[in-house]
């Protein structure tokens, strides 16, 4: 069953605000092409994030306790003698627990939809000024009613228009009682939640669209007790008119109802919907990947140069995988890209990522050997350089410690063959880093002062 709900557009009434709202819109002309990260060479503000470490039953790294956000002018980001407390002087970005941010091609402009509590699924935009001087523009919009307190949600190449937002409820089982009253011979027919797919206008501070819908997998699939746990990373092809929506699958014991722990996974699988319309949702399913291909809380697949786009797995059966969905929106099984082998490991796993441009990424990844941080109980996170075109990989040589800590990481500035990450341990002092997607070398940049339990999430 299907529910459409009409355009809602929500209008901002004070003058003043409007005419904000029109400088920021003219400041933010991409001088891109609106596929994946385009360069710009002009950026002002490197904006670094950190989370805070929860106040109740905390674990360092487990960012319950918000986000602060501090920006820092591109020059005394790559300036080694610079330090910078964000935690003691950043802005506090509303949210229960760490917010999920988004930034204008320019860096001019935060974009942000709060995690869960009370204000849970609000979305929010600040013009970017230096420092802890961060200036709301526009109105707030809480998507909550359609997708939940704490959605996920990616901006959209699209010159910093649109965003989007999607869910799925619990899934409910249904059964066939084979028309008899003894529920010994119930059947397992299938467990679905319902989708939803929002997208948001950021410019005027509005939601556009959204849809809400069961997604269906094969019969045989269903019957099995496979079925969406979590919808997330939309993508927007490169003609306009598709958007690739990451899954994260499941399933169930069809005698029990209870989730399994360990199962044979089918091949990673996408949702596909029309654009704008977000409606006619279809599922493609990869030959290559047998991992889910949601991310966690950053972007998990771009569209590279090549017009293709580049997705990558998690909780894949050999390692993580990167998969090519070419222009028809399906699974290009031709291409194969196993970081495992690329890197000489076993079990790797892709946390997050970033597309650079001319095929080049930037990855954050674990894998099998990989310590164990006695701080947060998580495996130690690495960098690498990927080509995608070549299928090769490298790692970067930064100061690792068993205490770094990349899985909660949101965001990394592409500008021109720099790239910027921030580098720290769990609790412990780091750097901004600048890293060349051509050669892979690496710039010591400013020196970010920490706390006990944070960690960084991010440049923006």
């Amino acid at each position: 069953m299907k529910t459409t709900f009409l355009k809602s557009t929500l209008w901002v009434s004070a003058l003043t605000t409007l005419l904000t709202l029109t400088t920021a819109c003219s400041e933010e002309e991409s001088t891109g092409t609106g596929n994946g990260e385009p360069t710009n060479n002009n950026r002002e503000w490197i904006t670094v994030a950190g989370a805070v470490m929860g106040t109740n039953n905390p674990t360092p790294g487990d960012g319950n306790g918000g986000t602060l956000v501090y920006s820092i002018s591109k020059e005394d980001a790559k300036d080694a003698s610079k330090t910078f407390d964000v935690f003691e002087n950043g802005f506090l970005v509303p949210s229960n627990r760490t917010a999920r941010l988004q930034m204008s091609q320019s860096g001019n402009t935060l974009f942000s939809i709060a995690y869960a509590g009370a204000n849970g699924g609000e979305y929010s935009k600040y013009i970017v000024n230096g420092g802890q001087n961060f200036a709301q523009t526009g109105a707030l919009v809480n998507i909550s009613q359609y997708a939940g307190t704490s959605p996920r949600w990616n901006k959209l190449f699209d010159d910093d228009k649109t965003g989007s937002a999607v869910s799925v409820t619990t899934p409910q089982i249904v059964m066939d009682d084979q028309g008899t009253t003894d529920t010994n011979d119930d059947t397992f027919l299938y467990a679905r939640g319902t989708a939803t797919v929002l997208t948001l206008d950021l410019v005027d501070s509005a939601i556009s669209e959204v849809q809400q819908y069961e997604i269906p997998l094969t019969q045989t699939e269903e019957i099995e007790g496979h079925h969406i746990f979590r919808l997330d990373s939309p993508t927007l092809n490169a003609a306009g008119d598709k958007l690739i929506i990451g899954t994260w699958m499941r399933k169930k014991n069809t005698t029990t109802g209870d989730n399994e722990t360990t199962f044979t996974r089918l091949g990673s699988k996408s949702v596909v919907v029309d654009y704008p319309s977000l409606t006619n949702p279809t599922v493609i399913t990869s030959t290559v990947g047998h991992g889910d291909t949601s991310g966690y809380r950053s972007f998990n697949s771009f569209v590279a140069d090549d017009n293709n786009i580049y997705q990558a797995t998690q909780r894949d059966t050999n390692g993580s995988h990167f998969l090519r969905i070419n222009q028809n929106n399906e699974y290009d099984n031709s291409y194969t890209f196993s970081l495992d082998t690329a890197l000489g490991i076993t079990g790797s796993y892709i946390e997050n990522w970033r597309y650079a441009g001319n095929g080049k990424a930037i990855v954050a990844y674990t894998h099998d050997n990989a310590p164990i941080s006695t701080l947060s109980g998580q495996s130690q996170s690495y960098l690498a350089l990927v080509d995608l075109y070549n299928t090769s990989a490298q790692q970067i040589t930064l100061p690792y410690n068993q205490d770094a800590y990349m899985f909660q990481y949101q965001g990394y500035v592409i500008d021109g063959d720099d790239i910027y990450v921030t580098f720290a341990p769990v609790g412990q002092d780091g750097r901004i880093y600048i890293i060349n997607k051509n050669t892979g070398i690496v710039t010591e940049g400013a020196k970010l002062t920490n706390k006990p339990g944070n960690h960084f999430i991010g440049a923006f």
